[in-house]
């Protein structure tokens, strides 16, 4: 049997692409992966999705996501994609699944997003969600007043300190060479901003706190000399790595890994094959924009499949 819609991904773009897929009578099967409901799962509170006057949990927020795509039908499965084959030569894609499944379907979503680089420090993974963030536009609300580090020096974590410069006191911008790696309009933005204040050659060796986080244990690269710095929040702000290792020889992708897809639409380089959410989203990275990617997913492969069987 050969599905109409295949997606593969369960965090807000692909329940997303789901929802609308189901709607469409696309019959759509969604394959969660290893982590249902994606990194938003991991997070305590989110804040910013519309629809949450009060916030909601990441793991509640996606269980919504997936109870309103079951009511229209769409086939939740519990497995992770170990093979795909985008090229069989027929009208339909293949895939494979850890649980020994196979899939076969004329359309195929990928919404397996991506996830943020940590520094590996044991005590930083200690206080994930306690004092420790990969996202400062996603979490930086929760830490308005208080003083914060941002270890990094692209223009990501130059963007960062900035947005947190508008609602905390003090800003301590962590760079591990002497020189930032942002783009020169980014480094003079930071250098303008007082509350900003930029540790060179420095790098984190420990982070500090009982339950949640008071501070970290710093190393100067050039003079070896560690120096503990108070802060109650730590933005690391180094990459993010796009899930797509099983995509690579399938589908185009950039020199990061994202998947590239047709300007204006969620069309990848394979004709069926569509691409939504952090896999393809390198500079906003939001649970609103990644749902709004899979609607369009969704609404690509209803307008694929309405072509190619006139």
């Amino acid at each position: 049997m050969i599905l109409k819609n295949l997606i593969i991904g369960s965090g807000p773009a692909g329940y997303t692409a789901a929802i609308y897929a189901a709607r469409a009578n696309l019959s759509p099967v969604l394959l969660t992966g290893i982590q249902p409901g994606g990194q938003l799962t991991t997070t305590n509170e989110v804040e910013n999705f519309p629809g949450y006057p009060e916030g909601v949990t990441g793991t509640r927020l996606m269980e919504d996501l997936r109870l309103q795509a079951e009511r229209y039908e769409a086939e939740v499965v519990l497995d992770a994609v170990s093979r795909v084959d985008f090229n069989t030569g027929g009208n339909y894609h293949s895939v494979w699944t850890e649980n020994g499944g196979k899939y076969d379907a004329q359309t195929v979503i990928i919404a397996t997003g991506s996830a943020a680089k940590y520094l590996g420090l044991p005590s930083e993974q200690s206080f994930v969600n306690r004092g420790v963030s990969g996202c400062a536009v996603c979490d930086g609300f929760f830490y308005r007043g208080k003083k914060v580090g941002v270890v990094g020096g692209g223009d990501t974590a130059c963007e960062d300190a900035i947005y947190l410069s508008n609602i905390c006191p003090e800003v301590n911008l962590f760079v591990r060479r002497d020189e930032l790696r942002a783009s020169s309009i980014m480094q003079t933005r930071v250098m303008q901003i007082e509350k900003i204040r930029i540790f060179w050659n420095t790098e984190i060796q420990e982070v500090l706190g009982d339950t949640d986080v008071s501070g970290v244990l710093v190393r100067n690269n050039s003079s070896a000399a560690e120096s503990k710095i108070e802060l109650e929040g730590l933005f690391i702000a180094i990459g993010h790595t796009p899930a797509t290792e099983l995509f690579k020889e399938q589908v185009d992708c950039d020199d990061q890994g994202y998947i590239i897809t047709v300007p204006n639409s969620t069309r990848t380089s394979v004709q069926g094959v569509f691409a939504c959410g952090d896999v393809v989203d390198r500079v906003y990275r939001q649970a609103i924009t990644a749902a709004g990617t899979g609607c369009m997913a969704a609404l690509d492969s209803e307008r694929y499949i309405a072509k190619v069987t006139v």
